[in-house]
């Protein structure tokens, strides 16, 4: 059975959810599925936007025959080759073997790296501000590298306004028969799945995220976007400022909030006891706005996606083997990876003997951008005591000092 929904005049979703998938990309667990979007506009010519993982393959291929009711398929835009957006090109080739495919040159050399044996007699390959006419809709095409493969763009309808975002402006999250934002409760229910999806897949590469909105704005113009339709989670047709200011702020790597995350490992719970008083005594000092994590149970994804929400970070390590926890270790890792800038960081190591996690934590994060570490900096010696009380006095202090003066 089709299960497709209209979008706006001429214009209809075809994707599909997922909920059997444990983790996307392999990594980041998915614990509400998630949905593969795709489009097909219905004009003169028919144009489908894109496909979608071979999971959802069989749904996928039933909307799109339900949509085009005997007609057949003209076009298909690729405006992004990783798999879980192209896995069913080939049913597509082999259902509508005339379609003519438009895409970017990149997308070509990828797509045939994949294995996909494109006709280049079948490829339109675009370049960055061609357009093409399909009828009453004409689609200009917008090169958006690194948004997050290179060879990605996206494309914007300048009839209605809706521009087809590829990765950008998606989420983690299945539909369930939702398909608009303004559908759901988006702030209380989405923000942090949506959240996690860019800070993960798309974080690394804010500078290409800003570029790309920069060039939307010069080149389509904001004011004329009516419609975000991503290739994950909802569409976007009412209130866009609000996820174009959430984008902006993960992009630049601003906090969305004044507030503490307290990332913690700890082998026998003496670092986590620690890290509990701290977060006591920023509560008697008027700083409300914490969370503490376990790093060893916490799956990476979400220390990412909240360090991207939160102004102030503070890790608490034991030392394990001469050097920093493994998870804790992880962690920095990751940070580095995705190029996490704009924050201050509070440290606490502790350890029986050599205890040196306080100082190989401060040496990771000097090698990133824009990192502003405190000075108050303390050591637990297996244990916290009353003897320590002053030292993490001042080091919550420091912390409620610098939230407090960045209020200001």
């Amino acid at each position: 059975m089709y299960n497709y929904r209209m979008v706006t005049d001429d214009l209809y979703w075809v994707g599909a959810d997922e909920h059997r998938l444990a983790l996307f990309e392999n990594i980041h667990p998915l614990y509400h599925g998630v949905s593969y979007n795709a489009y097909v506009l219905l004009d003169e010519k028919t144009v489908l936007f894109d496909t979608a993982d071979w999971a959802v393959g069989r749904q996928f291929i039933t909307n799109v025959k339900a949509v085009l009711n005997g007609r057949p398929l003209d076009y298909m835009v690729i405006n992004h080759v990783e798999p879980d957006h192209a896995a069913s090109i080939e049913e597509i080739l082999l259902r509508w073997p005339n379609v003519k495919i438009i895409t970017t040159p990149k997308a070509v050399t990828l797509l045939n790296q994949f294995g996909f044996a494109l006709d280049p007699e079948q490829v339109d390959e675009v370049n960055e501000g061609d357009s093409r006419c399909f009828g009453k809709h004409t689609i200009a095409f917008v090169y958006a590298p690194m948004v997050h493969w290179p060879e990605a763009m996206v494309s914007f309808d300048t009839t209605n306004g809706v521009l087809f975002s590829a990765d950008a402006f998606g989420s983690f999250r299945s539909l369930d028969g939702k398909l608009f934002a303004d559908e759901v409760n988006f702030d209380g229910e989405w923000i942090d799945d949506a959240r996690r999806y860019y800070t993960n897949i798309v974080g690394k590469y804010g500078p290409q995220v800003v570029a790309l909105l920069n060039k939307a704005a010069s080149v389509v113009g904001l004011e004329n976007i009516k419609m975000l339709c991503p290739l994950h989670g909802p569409i976007w047709r009412k209130d866009l400022g609000y996820i174009i200011d959430k984008y902006t702020h993960w992009a630049t790597y601003e906090p969305e909030e004044k507030g503490v995350m307290i990332v913690y490992a700890s082998m026998y719970g003496n670092t986590e006891a620690a890290a509990e008083v701290l977060a006591a005594k920023l509560t008697a000092r008027g700083v409300t706005n914490t969370r503490l994590y376990d790093v060893s149970s916490t799956h990476v994804s979400y220390l990412i996606s909240d360090l991207f929400k939160y102004s102030h970070l503070v890790l608490a390590s034991v030392t394990y083997n001469l050097g920093i926890f493994p998870p804790m270790h992880n962690f920095l890792i990751d940070m580095k990876a995705l190029n996490l800038q704009n924050r201050t960081v509070a440290l606490m190591g502790s350890g029986s003997w050599a205890p040196r996690s306080g100082a190989l934590m401060r040496e990771e994060l000097e090698q990133l951008k824009h990192i502003n570490i405190l000075d108050e900096e303390m050591t637990v010696t297996s244990s916290l005591k009353a003897d320590n009380e002053s030292e993490i006095d001042a080091l919550a202090d420091a912390i409620a000092a610098s939230i407090k003066g960045e209020n200001k």
